[in-house]
């Protein structure tokens, strides 16, 4: 496979390369939400519902005939001798063995980990992209692909065509990503869907703050923490989203978010 031009920069799903490439610029999210400067926004931003209305007519186009998929998530910093990449490919794999389609941030790292093995596989290999400055396009694993302008029009991709989620070590976007859809869950704004977080020894830390400090002190209700499973074994984290999907077939199929 090849590899893809690193000059490769996207503006929604716009390509941009060479003179047309500067990633110094800002983002269209940052424009959108930039609150300082003249009141021309009065001006401009209702247009821009056009253009939001538009990330999303492609969205669900593109993924409308998907199937059940899952999503996972996890460090673009992730560099191919790091284990995690191993444990990212082998998740990939076995959830498209599985008959999931694989659905990922479309970047490098744990993403492109993910993508590898759910290709290779022969699964379906999905990418979401994001409009970023220090980002360069969708990895060469993604065999279907959209690219976003808005995080909010992704964020509604993952979620609604997402049965569950498995999350891999991972940073500020990582972290969430996580925390939106245990959120979405809590708040039974979506049908629940199981959350597998993979890593004891980097995901431990943070749930002992959540029992120990968030749930001591009243602010996490205990329950909330049973929305994860957390575990070290890649083949478990699949079989958590092979049982979920049998058990939502088995209560009548998919349901409507």
């Amino acid at each position: 496979m090849t590899s893809r031009d690193e000059t490769d920069r996207y503006r929604g799903p716009v390509r941009l390369r060479g003179s047309q490439s500067h990633p110094g610029g800002t983002t269209t999210d940052q424009r959108l939400l930039d609150s300082r400067g003249a009141s021309d926004w009065v001006h401009t931003d209702p247009w821009r519902v056009l253009r939001i209305q538009s990330e999303f007519v492609e969205g669900f186009g593109a993924l409308a005939e998907l199937g059940p998929a899952v999503g996972v998530f996890g460090s673009a910093r992730t560099t191919t001798d790091d284990p995690v990449w191993a444990v990212a490919e082998q998740v990939g794999r076995g959830l498209a063995e599985a008959g999931l389609a694989v659905i990922t941030g479309g970047g490098p790292g744990a993403m492109e980990a993910a993508n590898k093995g759910a290709t290779e596989a022969g699964g379906t290999s999905v990418g979401l992209g994001i409009e970023l400055p220090f980002e360069a396009g969708l990895n060469p694993y993604v065999e279907l692909g959209v690219n976003f302008r808005y995080f909010f029009a992704r964020k509604t991709m993952f979620v609604k065509y997402s049965q569950g989620f498995v999350v891999l070590p991972g940073g500020l976007g990582t972290l969430d990503e996580l925390f939106e859809a245990l959120t979405l869950v809590q708040t039974r704004k979506v049908t629940s869907f199981p959350v597998v977080l993979v890593g004891v020894d980097y995901w431990s830390g943070l749930l002992a703050w959540l029992r120990d400090t968030a749930v001591a002190g009243g602010k996490v209700s205990p329950g909330d923490l049973d929305l994860l499973t957390l575990t070290d074994d890649p083949d478990e984290a699949v079989a958590v989203m092979v049982a979920a999907r049998e058990e939502r077939d088995a209560s009548g199929g998919s349901i409507d978010r």
